[in-house]
Parts: structure tokens; C-alpha cells; sequence
């Protein structure tokens, strides 16, 4: 596209995400500064039409633009000016909250509020997940309660059975053993250096690491990696024109109840490098009932070997700079917490 072209799209794009309405090149020949006439405007549309820029709905009528104008309009912006103020409001409000769970579910809050769309964060585990502390604790009938925390203040416990008399005392060596040994270790070099510990000949001897291995087995430092994910502002998609039908606009609202489902839809359109915004427009190729929708969001790698994805879900004509620009400060005060 020439320059003029671009200019002309993306005011295009603009008065629709505006109004909703078709465009008329009167409307456009209006708003700008210059002299173009509406009927040079119109042969740009015609050009724009013919590459697939915009569509037509009636021969009568004005212009749309397709998925193909809105990606290119996308790509003009930049995330908005923030005051260092408001960020650094955004931090201490994350700040006061203690766990991963709790920064999460309050984050797409925020977004949601300040987009008027659907805020999506997540916070998703891998296999380097750091070990912080663990805690043993016994209980009746040869029980033992394991606590795991890891490096992101994430708590996983469970209750084995041991299968054998065991007191506070042993579980608190073993605790000491284990804390003093390996915090700050990843839990995959932690079962690979106990493994190699146990198979050594003097641990057959020693009473503390018999116990370890016992417990091992039991699963102690085996913790659950699911992820944590909060989604809010599914309400904000209600009155909104997005030529669907009653039946459509109901598999829309089942597909977003499912956490299995937006949780693919973060992991595919989110591959972008860490802390580098990405912008899918149109979500059709994850799910029919996806089509009218786009996804604005941002991965960004924290302490202890988890991921958070910062989103904002909304309508294909939604205020893509308001959201480009609350998806950067969220992930920007996300991640000056760790």
C-alpha cells in the first residue's frame, strides 16, 4: 500500500470500530485534512476492496474492513504512554497480594477494567519449577502431611501414608536435610540428585536417608503442575453486535467456559519472545465461535520456572490501543514483582 492507501484504511478501520457501521467515503473525505474528494476516496476503497482490505456488504452501502485491514491496523501501533504513577499504582496493588493465585485472578481484573473487554491471566508451571521450602509434618495413624513451596509462593501439599512408625523428630531432619540441600534448586535437578544420592551404597546405612527414600516414593516433591488461570468479563461480550446467531452466540459462551480451551488458546497466539506483545486477530483457526473475536496479549517468564500470560480477550472491532496499552502495563507491573 502507499501511504495515502494506509492512511485511508486505517481511518476506515477506526470510524468502524467507532460506529459499527459501514463506511462511507463521504465520512472519511470529512474527518481528514486535506482536499480528497469522496469520489478519490472512493477509488482507493475500490483498490482496497480488490485487495482485501475491505469488503462490501451491499452494492449501496459503504465499506468494512476485513481481518486483513484490521491486522494491518494493528500493526501501526504502539502501546500508549502510561503515567509512572498509575504503573507504579498497578505494582503496589499486585504488591499487597502474597501468592501467584491471588496477583493472577486480581490481574485480569485489571484488565478487564480497563479495557471493558475480557481480561485473561495465567500463570503456568513447568519442569523447572524452583523449590523455595518444604514443610514434614506427622499424623495420626502413620500419615505424614508434605508441604512443597515453590520459588513463585505457589503451596502444594498432600497427606501419604507411610507405611511405617515415623516421629516429628525424623520428618524435621528430613526437612532440614532437604531445605538445607536443595532450596533454590529446580525440582528436576532435586529428583535427579536424590536418585543418585539413593543409590549410593552408605545410604543403606544411613537411618535419615532411609526414611528420605521412603518418603520419596511416597512422592514427596512430586507437586501437582497445574496451571492457574482467571478469566473475567464474559459479560462485557452481551449487546455486542457480532453477527452471530442465538445458537452461535451460546457456543461462544460454552467454548469461554472452558479452561482446557483458553488455555490452548494462550499457549498458540501467545509464542512470541518473552515480554513481546502478541495481536491475533480473528481466533476462527481455534474455534469457529471464535471468529468475531481478537486476542491481545503478552507471555512473560517469572521466578521459579513459571510463565504468565497477560490477555485481553474482545471483539474484532474493540479499541485495539487501549488494549494494547493495558495488556503492556499489566505484564510491566507483573513482572517488576519478581
Amino acid at each position: 500500500m502507499t501511504g495515502r492507501e494506509q492512511d485511508i484504511l486505517h481511518s476506515i478501520v477506526e470510524s468502524y470500530i467507532q460506529d459499527g457501521e459501514p463506511v462511507a467515503s463521504r465520512t472519511i473525505s470529512r474527518r481528514r485534512k486535506d482536499d480528497l474528494s469522496p469520489a478519490t476516496i472512493r477509488n482507493v476503497m475500490a483498490d482496497l476492496c480488490d485487495e482485501g482490505y475491505l469488503a462490501q456488504p451491499h452494492t449501496s452501502a459503504g465499506r468494512v474492513p476485513t481481518e486483513k485491514a484490521f491486522r494491518s491496523y494493528v500493526q501501526s501501533l504502539a502501546p500508549g504512554r502510561l503515567l509512572l504513577a498509575e504503573l507504579q499504582r498497578l505494582r503496589n496493588e499486585l504488591s499487597q497480594l502474597s501468592t501467584m493465585e491471588a496477583r493472577v485472578e486480581r490481574s485480569s481484573h485489571m484488565l478487564t477494567e480497563m479495557t471493558r473487554s475480557i481480561g485473561i491471566t495465567a500463570a503456568i508451571p513447568t519442569s523447572s519449577q524452583t523449590l523455595d521450602q518444604i514443610e514434614l509434618i506427622a499424623l495420626a495413624d502413620h500419615r505424614v502431611l508434605m508441604i512443597v513451596v515453590t520459588r513463585d509462593q505457589v503451596v502444594h501439599n498432600r497427606v501419604v501414608p507411610f507405611g511405617e512408625p515415623v516421629t516429628q523428630d525424623e520428618l524435621t531432619s528430613i526437612r532440614n536435610y532437604i531445605n538445607r540441600n536443595f532450596t533454590g534448586w529446580t525440582l528436576v535437578d532435586i529428583h535427579a540428585d536424590l536418585k543418585r544420592r539413593f543409590e549410593q551404597q552408605s545410604a543403606a546405612y544411613d537411618a535419615l536417608l532411609k526414611k528420605l527414600t521412603l518418603l520419596y516414593s511416597k512422592g514427596l516433591l512430586d507437586i501437582e503442575v497445574s496451571p492457574e488461570l482467571h478469566m473475567e468479563g464474559t459479560s462485557n461480550l452481551v449487546g455486542l453486535d457480532l453477527h452471530l446467531t442465538r445458537e452461535k452466540l451460546r457456543d461462544l459462551f460454552h467454548t469461554l467456559e472452558e479452561k482446557k480451551r483458553i488455555l490452548q488458546l494462550l499457549d498458540r497466539f501467545l509464542e512470541q519472545p518473552d515480554g513481546e506483545l502478541a495481536v491475533q486477530v480473528g481466533l476462527a483457526d481455534a474455534h469457529p465461535s471464535l471468529r468475531e473475536l481478537s486476542l491481545i496479549g503478552v507471555s512473560i517468564p517469572l521466578a521459579g520456572g513459571v510463565f504468565a500470560k497477560i490477555a485481553v480477550l474482545g471483539p474484532m472491532r474493540m479499541n485495539y490501543g487501549k488494549a494494547i496499552t493495558a495488556v503492556h502495563h499489566v505484564g510491566q507491573a507483573f513482572r517488576g514483582l519478581m
